[in-house]
């Protein structure tokens, strides 16, 4: 059983979208709009609080501008977050990173380090416990916040195609993969 909590900015017009979208495509899974927050951080505490009846529950929190995920992305990360409580996936970095020191710049080795996607997955139990604290300004996404009360993050294959899309030439790129 699934349930859809969508979070969406407080004024109307995106819950009128998202109502006419559902209407649209005669979407009919229960949902619940939640009204989404200040940062991701409180978006998603504010989805977390309307649901009520999700004890053995995966919840999966994914970025709308991630319009790419892949079915075997999301079928991975829930297989392993239904064994081990928490999975997100990553992809390997192909571009050379420095760190940035004072008034210079060091190579890094990029075999260290991954991208991370969403759909991030987590067992209920552990998010909403997760997402009791406070927020930090550390918090980049809920693998952070879940780490930070001392959960270990499974990480697993994402796609490189399940691009983020916020800067107009990432239109570009998501235009294409769609041709």
């Amino acid at each position: 059983r699934f349930l859809n909590v969508t979070g969406v900015q407080t004024c109307a017009l995106p819950i009128y979208f998202w109502s006419k979208l559902c209407s649209d495509h005669n979407y009919t899974t229960p949902h619940i709009i939640a009204d989404g927050g200040e940062t991701r951080f409180h978006s998603v505490k504010n989805g977390l609080s309307v649901i009520k009846e999700a004890k053995d529950a995966l919840v999966a929190v994914h970025d709308r501008v991630r319009p790419f995920a892949s079915i075997a992305t999301i079928k991975e990360a829930f297989d392993v977050a239904e064994k081990s409580g928490c999975a997100i996936p990553t992809i390997d970095l192909v571009d050379s990173i420095r760190e940035i020191k004072d008034n210079s710049s060091l190579a890094v080795d990029r075999s260290k380090y991954k991208l991370v996607q969403t759909p991030q997955v987590f067992q209920f139990e552990i998010l909403n416990k997760a997402y009791i604290q406070e927020f930090s300004p550390l918090f980049t996404d809920d693998a952070s916040v879940v780490e930070s009360i001392g959960f270990t993050v499974h990480l697993t294959n994402g796609n490189r195609e399940n691009i983020k899309i916020t800067t107009p030439f990432d239109l570009v790129v998501a235009e294409a993969l769609l041709s």
